[in-house]
């Protein structure tokens, strides 16, 4: 972590990167206990790209956790969540802090996140809340997080390349 990542500036853009985060987690997505839905990815893509991956992993773990502290909408706070809220915006941010956005990138860290983090923590961490039930609900998180993987890459291709964006980005560097 540098002198810049803790400016007035930066400090206000990840709050409200973070606010935008909670909302799209907690009002504007479709929610079970085993699938959530949503464009969440979005402001964690945002923050992965304006700041380094150290910082942008522990904003996306503070969002997971005032998020699930303020407004619990399907279990309680689970640290192991939050673990997979960090590894997650840490391994975008590997790929896109001050990194060319290019489709190969943006397919392999996707891919990562999906596999490592999603199926892999995720499903792990619903092992240990809900016992071995959760084996029956597998199909359907592959599924879902098929159909994810594929939103989550065009949508982050689009946003890395929308000229608004980029002008954003450079000004914010500066």
């Amino acid at each position: 972590m540098s002198k810049n990542d803790f400016t007035p500036k930066s400090i206000a853009l990840m709050g409200v990167l973070m606010g935008l985060q909670i909302v799209l987690t907690r009002f504007i997505s479709i929610q079970t206990p085993f699938v959530r839905i949503s464009f969440t990815f979005v402001a964690v893509v945002l923050m992965c790209m304006m700041f380094s991956p150290l910082v942008a992993g522990i904003g996306n773990a503070l969002a997971d956790f005032i998020g699930i502290t303020l407004f619990p909408v399907t279990a309680g706070f689970f640290p192991g969540f939050t673990l997979s809220a960090f590894l997650s915006a840490f391994l975008y941010g590997l790929f896109y802090y001050k990194k060319e956005m290019t489709l190969k990138r943006i397919i392999t860290v996707n891919v990562m996140v999906t596999l490592v983090v999603n199926l892999g923590m995720n499903t792990f961490w619903l092992y240990l809340m809900y016992g071995p039930g959760i084996v029956a609900n597998i199909p359907s998180r592959i599924v879902s997080s098929l159909i994810l993987l594929v939103v989550h890459v065009i949508g982050t291709y689009w946003l890395a390349n929308v000229k608004v964006i980029q002008k954003q980005l450079v000004k914010f560097a500066s």
